[in-house]
């Protein structure tokens, strides 16, 4: 986990990474063009490379870069008039970023011309500027020195400047935004071994190759090399900035050596505290979070919706996905008043949904939850693992869609209603005098909302299906009315037995023997 955490200072200040994996091309409304390079030319490139030993990537970064703090090392800019095809009228642009801090490992850059031709981009220090840091002409031209990622910029908001909406920096990180977002989570192209005891492995985009768009092209073409000790890919993504901002990932991956962990379309993200785990210190921001919960659909086993904690100790859990339709860390709830953060503004950052476009077996998608004392650090890893060992010899492919939004219901089932918001409070029972007293129990309080929900009474018969697991006890559990939200509030009161072991809570609300939402499933975290 220790390059998770390395990576996250600066991820979390808005700049910068994020997700991927697949094979086979996805959305039949993205032609798959004829380049002179493409796809199957850095399928080669990595079925070549995983034959070969791994050589890990040259490191020789002065001490003046590498010794910057996250604030100095913000003041390396690249220079906006110097944007690739900026000079062209292209709806797309690329800004370099410079090497510095623990981005210590250059990525080799190049673009495919509208003939097909292949041409690198060199590192070129008169293409940066350095603030007041006084760095160098010596460092500046270092032997070695590098393209530490790249920012791709398009006109997404008003006007016609063209706003960064997708960032590939550090390892196969990589983030994306859609119109008035912010950077939140991350993707990243692979995880291996995230996790175990034996240590996390870091693949990395060693090379990148990107398509230069024509005057009316609506997305951005970047093909990637990517290579590990254990494993390396060929993938291919298609960028489509809008409300919406869709990101298209085929993939082909060949292993190096058996991986115990294989972690497919991973996500990264941050959870600090919230209203389903309140901050301990009193504050007046009520939740820090780039995403408060996790969502699975599976075929087999409908909505799945898991509000997310940050655990005393180190959580780790499956649920199992015979048939995964897909899954995400979301950000429920874009109401500043739910934040009241001015400068971080965690309201306007999006959710990333993940789709599989072509057939992944069965398998489960892990959930990992990390201690952490500060918003610094992404705490929160989830992926899919798949059930099938693979081995050497055989390439593997999974195709997906990543949808980063913050209208997450338009990608909900219309039929079910889900939760709009997780409150924790002390259980408690109101005396005949109205005085509120604590009743010894744990209460979890869950707004249902959504278009199913309506036209239904308040004189319903609705009820709420609630268990926990083997280390503690339902208490009791009830179902009212909410008018405010046209919807239904669930009340969930639990004991635990043992505090030191965490605690399973379901709920979901049913009428008349149908079930009328997703499953709320919550893991009390361990001393927690």
């Amino acid at each position: 986990m220790s390059e998770s955490t390395r990576l996250t200072k600066f991820s979390s200040c808005k700049g910068f990474f994020s997700v991927a994996v697949l094979g086979g091309l996805l959305v039949g409304s993205i032609p798959l063009e004829a380049f002179a390079f493409g796809f199957d030319d850095v399928a080669r490139k990595a079925e070549e490379l995983a034959q070969q030993g791994y050589r890990a990537p040259e490191t020789a970064l002065p001490d003046e870069l590498r010794e910057l703090s996250y604030t100095e090392y913000s003041q390396i800019q690249f220079k906006r008039d110097r944007d690739v095809w900026s000079g062209k009228g292209a709806p797309f642009t690329l800004s370099f970023i410079h090497e510095g801090m623990h981005y210590d490992s250059a990525v080799q850059l190049n673009s495919i011309d509208q003939e097909g031709g292949v041409h690198g981009f060199a590192y070129n220090p008169d293409d940066f500027t350095y603030g007041d840091l006084g760095i160098s002409d010596e460092v500046k031209n270092s032997d070695g020195m590098g393209i530490a990622g790249v920012r791709i910029n398009h006109a997404l908001n008003e006007g016609d400047r063209k706003d960064e909406v997708m960032v590939f920096l550090g390892a196969s990180y990589f983030r994306a935004i859609g119109e008035g977002q912010v950077y939140g989570l991350s993707g990243r192209g692979l995880a291996v071994d995230t996790g175990l005891p034996s240590g996390e492995e870091f693949p990395r985009f060693k090379e990148m190759w990107i398509v230069e768009p024509g005057p009316e092209s609506q997305y951005l073409t970047l093909f990637a090399l990517l290579d590990s000790p254990s494993v390396t890919g060929a993938y291919r993504f298609v960028l489509r900035p809008g409300e919406d901002t869709l990101v298209d990932v085929q993939s082909r991956l060949y292993l190096r050596r058996a991986v115990e962990k294989l972690g497919i379309a991973p996500l990264t993200s941050m959870y600090l505290y919230g209203p389903e785990q309140p901050s301990s210190t009193q504050h007046y921001i009520p939740a820090i979070h780039d995403s408060n919960g996790l969502l699975i659909n599976d075929a087999q086993n409908g909505w799945l919706w898991r509000p997310l904690a940050n655990p005393a100790r180190l959580m780790m859990n499956r649920q199992a996905t015979p048939q995964l339709r897909g899954y995400g860390l979301m950000q429920r709830g874009h109401n500043f008043s739910d934040y009241q953060d001015i400068a971080s503004r965690y309201d306007l950052r999006p959710s990333a949904w993940i789709e599989p476009q072509n057939e992944w077996g069965a398998g489960s998608v892990e959930l990992i939850q990390i201690p952490t004392d500060n918003e610094t650090n992404d705490n929160i890893v989830s992926m899919w693992l798949a059930d099938e060992a693979h081995e050497p010899g055989t390439p593997l492919a999974f195709d997906y869609r990543i949808t980063f939004t913050t209208n997450e219901s338009r990608h909900l089932d219309p039929q079910l209603a889900w939760v709009e918001e997780t409150r924790r409070s002390r259980g408690e029972v109101v005396r005949d005098n109205l005085v509120r007293e604590p009743d010894g129990t744990l209460a979890f309080v869950l707004d249902f909302v959504g278009p199913s929900l309506s036209g239904i009474g308040s004189d319903a018969n609705m009820t709420v299906e609630a268990s926990v697991g083997d280390n503690g006890e339902l208490a009791t559990s009830r179902v009212v009315h909410n008018p405010a939200t046209n919807g239904w509030r669930v009340f969930v009161n639990v004991k635990r037995n043992n505090g030191s072991q965490p605690l399973d809570i379901r709920a979901r609300l049913m009428l008349d023997g149908k079930q009328m939402s997703e499953t709320w499933y919550y893991r009390l975290p361990a001393n927690g």
